[in-house]
């Protein structure tokens, strides 16, 4: 019997089932099938006929995170009691240098397909996946992929974090909200953008101060300490809500916001649930959700049931970025949330990538 995660499991699951039929060679017993990939420069696009065993390289911050490498795993985990595969975990040193060898590692030992989770694998799987043509593997976010042989999941982070901004705007009593970024790359501006926009959209007058945690440990995505001095900071200048996006290190965010007694607002998981400690989850207003959990979980049974997955990119219209109401505290909120989200589907409104400044 399948359980389903909440939310995008079905949405996500008609999505990549569609897209990820492939009319290759019949695939052979007990391993993996390929033809030469087409216009790409680099794999084979790869079918597989049972998945045995899967590999994991983690992105900064490893397992216990309590945001984005968490959520891969919850996807994994469940697809792992379903399918019944052998499963590896790796995680990168301090500074990253790693992430080739990992994959490396992982494909050496004959899991197949394996994740890297994280933009910052995108050099390295495509030159890993260039040596290990008949290797499937899976990218989480990232641009796309010259190789057959690689997948890339993305996530419209952007209109989910326009959804918690206007949240932001809706609930602060100050007019000053805050963001905290783990650094400025293209994908985590795309936060700010996003959650910039949609406080303006509620009301254009209000002031969003910004904070970056880059340079620092793993890039700032572990580092929950300068996450707390940097909310501190911005609580001093009036702002009574913060959202994050920094990993691990929003935690420091949310100790802040417990101690001041205003709003955190948490970042790809429902961080009301996964912070293991109530007084931190009482300061929760929302968290964006980026729903790797299902899209994870969605493209490995899909390799099972169709010998392949292809890139995808999940927006609000496939449930593949949202926003949490575990807590209850922005009921209330919903309904104009909810007409936000409409018009972001409809193409009433464009949220930017970029912030404006």
């Amino acid at each position: 019997m399948r359980r389903t995660l909440p939310g995008a499991a079905l949405t996500l699951a008609a999505l990549l089932v569609a897209s990820g039929c492939a009319e290759d060679a019949p695939p052979q017993a007990g391993g993996s099938t390929s033809t030469e990939g087409g216009g790409s420069t680099c794999g084979n696009e790869v079918t597989i006929d049972e998945v045995t065993s899967v590999g994991l390289a983690f992105d900064s911050g490893g397992r216990g995170d309590l945001s984005f490498n968490d959520a891969t795993v919850a996807g994994l985990e469940q697809a792992q009691e379903e399918i019944g595969f052998e499963a590896t975990e790796l995680s990168p040193n301090a500074d990253g240098s790693n992430r080739g060898d990992l994959l490396r590692q992982l494909a050496d030992a004959g899991n197949n397909p394996i994740i890297g989770n994280g933009f910052q694998f995108s050099e390295d799987m495509d030159t890993v996946a260039a040596e290990y043509p008949d290797t499937q593997f899976i990218r989480i976010d990232g641009g796309p992929s010259d190789c057959a042989n690689v997948a890339v999941l993305t996530f419209a982070e952007p209109q989910g974090s326009f959804l918690v901004g206007a949240a932001a705007a809706l609930t602060s009593e100050t007019g000053v909200v805050g963001y905290v970024g783990a650094n400025t790359s293209e994908l985590i501006e795309g936060f700010r953008a996003g959650y910039t926009q949609g406080a303006q959209a509620v009301n254009p007058d209000i002031e969003v101060l910004t904070a970056t945690l880059e340079p620092g440990p793993e890039d700032g995505y572990n580092d929950p300490a300068a996450a707390r001095v940097a909310a501190e900071a911005q609580i001093e200048q009036g702002a009574d809500v913060l959202y994050h996006a920094s990993g691990s290190s929003g935690v420091g965010v949310f100790e802040a916001a417990a101690a001041a007694d205003v709003w955190g607002i948490g970042v790809d998981q429902d961080q009301y649930n996964t912070i293991g400690d109530p007084a931190l989850a009482e300061h929760i207003l929302t968290s964006m959700l980026k729903n790797l959990d299902a899209a994870v979980y969605e493209s490995l049974t899909t390799i099972v049931e169709e010998g392949s997955v292809d890139s995808q990119n999940l927006t609000l219209a496939e449930d593949g970025v949202g926003y949490s109401t575990t807590g209850g505290f922005i009921d209330d909120l919903v309904p104009q949330l909810e007409e936000y989200k409409q018009q972001i589907v409809d193409g009433e409104i464009e949220v930017s990538a970029t912030p404006a400044s």
